[in-house]
């Protein structure tokens, strides 16, 4: 292929090499292209390609600091002037965006050239990728396996070497689930810091922030200064930070005190991969001058389980009734997933009183967390509470379609309770530890430091308190430099 060590250059070195004249944006274009075009058929990870468009800005982009370096945009909310951006739902099919979102724009004032759009499940509620619009998304480490979701398909190219990175989304793990089970580096900022700007304030009360998939920790703090510091007008925004994110990488951070734990935070029993990466990470961070403490947040489980179910199903909720408001038509349940159907009803079924009662919830734990930080720094989790699963394996069985059908036939209050208790005692057992943060606008990573005896990535999460993504740039800079993973790569690249 074209440049055959573009495979073990991240963005910034794509940079450099461009800035350098070493290479051309052309020649970066074309390495990527044919990345793309070899290697994305065994995985469907690229799901809609913007060449024509990308070769036609190739010798007039911005010169931004990433001015050249091939990026692709997951498929779900993020706005692109003129291209379809689908969120994976039948109704969006044809739906060309009149205008891009700010950070779009970001992106591209830049440099970054867009090269395409990857998949995601619809409205990005599963944290596996295999909507039924476009079929499955695989983990490029191995085929068998789920990349993770809901950025699963930015995280499948980005392992798979196609780019260096891509933009993704976090609304209760979105970014750091599949960074995790395939091998990169994620991080999702606090609330308030990626504005939404122009088309939304927030979605899911604030759960979802934007960021991106890559593989170094140099990058992601580089694109998150890009992604700048919200817009005029945003409802909230994070607290300013200190120096430039990129400033962070590589400073020292201090002897910190990071509580550990080993048991999933929200649903489920630890399993043994996931104790040993985390008991891994500890070790790793006490060997570079840290306190690690085995200690949990407090919280109460049950209740922000149910708290957060009942958000996503009310954005779920909103979400169908405007797309198929902009379709044309009334909201039916042939035109979406099952899951997505039994997650608007309940979104339709939840009164204004109940879901101002989640949102005090919520505020009460982030109060708590917040206080739980005045005696330490970081919290240590494993990213997930399994090994990437099997693909096919999280989606619905004949008879789970039942019984979600039957449920649709329920009164209302049998109807939450039921399909409540059910999605907080198995759908979480896979993705237990991420939700947490996204309650309380914390930012939180998921870092690769460790791969299981099948060949797997196995990451490890860190958080810090609101606003302090400074700190973990540090954290992670320095178990980047004492355990490097850049240079492992799936064989499928």
């Amino acid at each position: 292929m074209t440049l055959p060590e573009y495979d073990r250059w991240d963005a910034t070195a794509c940079a450099e090499k461009v800035r350098s004249g070493e290479v051309s944006p052309s020649d970066l274009l074309t390495a990527a292209t044919e990345r793309i075009e070899e290697r994305n058929p065994a995985l469907n990870a690229v799901v809609d390609t913007l060449y024509e468009r990308a070769r036609a800005r190739v010798d007039s982009l911005p010169d931004g600091p990433f001015k050249g370096v091939p990026f692709l945009f997951k498929d779900l909310k993020l706005m692109l002037e003129g291209t379809v951006t689908t969120n994976s739902t039948r109704l969006r099919q044809h739906a060309v965006a009149s205008a891009s979102s700010v950070l779009a724009q970001r992106y591209e004032a830049a440099g970054l050239q867009v090269l395409g759009k990857t998949n995601t499940p619809e409205f990005g509620i599963m944290g596996i990728t295999e909507p039924e619009l476009r079929g499955p998304c695989r983990n490029p480490w191995n085929t068998d396996h789920t990349p993770g979701g809901s950025s699963g398909g930015s995280a499948s190219a980005v392992a798979a070497r196609m780019v260096p990175a891509a933009h993704g989304g976090d609304g209760g793990g979105s970014i750091r689930i599949p960074a995790s089970a395939c091998g990169l580096f994620g991080l999702k900022p606090t609330r308030g810091r990626v504005t939404m700007a122009p088309f939304a304030g927030h979605a899911w009360m604030g759960f979802v922030q934007e960021h991106v998939l890559c593989h170094t920790v140099r990058d992601s703090a580089a694109l998150l200064d890009v992604a700048g510091d919200g817009d005029p007008g945003d409802p909230y925004r994070a607290p300013a930070k200190r120096r430039p994110f990129a400033d962070e990488v590589g400073a020292e951070p201090g002897r910190l005190r990071v509580a550990m734990t080993r048991d999933p935070l929200y649903s489920g029993q630890a399993h043994a991969d996931t104790t040993a990466a985390v008991e891994d990470a500890a070790s790793l961070l006490a060997e570079l001058g840290h306190e690690v403490v085995e200690a949990r947040p407090p919280m109460d489980v049950d209740a922000l389980t149910r708290a957060y179910f009942l958000v996503v199903a009310s954005g779920i909720a909103w979400f169908v009734t405007r797309t198929a408001q902009d379709a044309g038509c009334s909201p039916r349940p042939a035109d979406f997933e099952p899951a997505t159907w039994l997650l608007a009803q309940i979104g339709w079924k939840t009164d204004a009183g109940t879901l101002i009662d989640q949102e005090m919830t919520i505020h009460r734990a982030g109060r708590e967390l917040a206080a739980f930080y005045q005696d330490y720094d970081l919290v240590l989790t494993p990213t997930l509470g399994r090994p990437p699963a099997e693909v096919g394996q999280l989606t619905a069985t004949t008879a789970e379609r039942a019984q979600l059908a039957l449920l649709r036939g329920l009164n209302s209050k049998t109807l939450l309770e039921v399909a409540l208790a059910k999605m907080g005692r198995d759908k979480l057992a896979w993705t237990p530890n991420t939700q947490l943060f996204n309650q309380t606008g914390c930012p939180a990573m998921s870092v690769p430091l460790w791969w299981n005896g099948a060949g797997l990535p196995i990451g490890v999460q860190l958080a810090a308190a609101f606003g302090r993504e400074d700190l973990l740039f540090r954290v992670a800079s320095q178990l980047e430099t004492a355990r490097p993973w850049h240079h492992r790569m799936p064989a499928l690249s």
